[in-house]
């Protein structure tokens, strides 16, 4: 863990749903590219409508490395795959509104 990229050193998580009752997810991993771009998008669009965000190492969980290695970046939207690889502000918005 000691060579994380500042993607994944801090952790943006906002546990408590907002008034719309959305939750995004940011699967991904450290020195990914397109997380980072996809962590761009959604701190942009999120906070702008003010909806919560995480992120989730897939290095630190078997369970979501098993499931999404091969997608990511992955975002999901309550719980649901909304996206993977990159993330289209437009379409993210709609999905958030």
């Amino acid at each position: 863990m000691a060579d994380m990229s500042p993607i994944f050193r801090r952790e943006p998580a906002r546990k408590a749903q907002a008034a719309q009752g959305h939750l995004v997810t940011l699967i991904g991993k450290p020195g990914c590219h397109l997380c980072e771009d996809a962590q761009i998008v959604i701190e942009r669009v999120c906070g702008e409508l003010g909806v919560p965000w995480e992120q989730k190492d897939i290095t630190q969980d078997e369970e979501l490395h098993r499931a999404y290695w091969e997608q990511i970046p992955v975002v999901l939207v309550d719980g649901a795959q909304h996206t993977f690889w990159r993330v289209n502000e437009e379409r993210l918005r709609k999905a958030l509104a």
